[in-house]
């Protein structure tokens, strides 16, 4: 008698939810929950974290965190978003994996902590190179390059799921930009990670073909291209005021 064939359900890949399973992990300090949906700590990053196929209580404890009218990141998000939200940006992306990337470390490059956020910030308002915000830096390993002790580069560790660290906030001053600062500095990042027994990987837009070549030519490959969505959680409409009758 013949048998049916036997379903086996493949997991899924920790890096399809990358938000997600940071903070079910590494980062579950970070977050803050309702349901099954966590976020970051609004001072440290902006993602949040979606369950895989999200329901509408999902979506309801969203609102419920981020308030009316709040603004919520999503990393990677495939399923359908509520009508009635509105979307504040749309952006497609691509995310790379960096097993084959040549890590080392730079003599150049320091650690930055608290201290230096002040400076990072700055940095990161002129070379807009993605979120980052005053307790970033937590997340993990940041290193810089200073040039007669003004900050002028930085990379440093974001997302955390399982076995994997995010390379983030890659940016250069533009007086010292085509110097090569970025690649050393993600090469010295990457090295911190591999240490550790990740495997490096990173995120940008589709549209930055000049990223996307510099990543390749360092060893990263594409694994999937994703999509970056900021939504609106809507206000209440508002309560009629009752009319006096005169």
């Amino acid at each position: 008698m013949s048998h049916p064939p036997v379903r086996t359900e493949i997991p899924p890949h920790p890096l399809d939810n990358p938000a997600y399973t940071s903070l079910t992990g590494v980062h579950a300090r970070f977050a803050e929950a309702r349901g099954r949906v966590l976020r970051y700590e609004t001072d440290v990053s902006p993602w949040l974290g979606l369950p895989p196929e999200p329901e509408a209580a999902d979506w309801a404890d969203i609102a419920a965190l981020a308030g009316p009218g709040g603004e919520v990141s999503l990393a990677g998000v495939r399923s359908p978003l509520p009508r009635d939200w509105e979307i504040t940006f749309d952006v497609d992306g691509v995310q790379m994996v960096g097993e084959a990337v040549e890590a080392r470390p730079d003599d150049e490059a320091v650690r930055l902590g608290a201290v230096d956020v002040p400076e990072m910030l700055d940095l990161v308002e002129r070379t807009r190179p993605g979120p980052f915000l005053p307790r970033t830096v937590e997340l993990g390993t940041y290193l810089g390059i200073r040039r007669e002790g003004r900050l002028i580069a930085m990379a440093g560790e974001r997302l955390r799921p399982p076995g994997w660290t995010e390379i983030s906030a890659v940016c250069t001053d533009d007086a010292f930009r085509g110097q090569g600062l970025g690649s050393r500095l993600i090469r010295a990042v990457a090295a911190v990670i591999e240490e550790r027994g990740d495997v490096p990987f990173l995120h940008t837009g589709a549209a930055n073909t000049g990223a996307i070549r510099l990543y390749e030519s360092l060893g990263f490959r594409l694994r999937q291209e994703t999509r970056f969505v900021g939504v609106r959680v809507p206000a209440p409409a508002p309560v009629p005021v009752p009319v006096a009758a005169g």
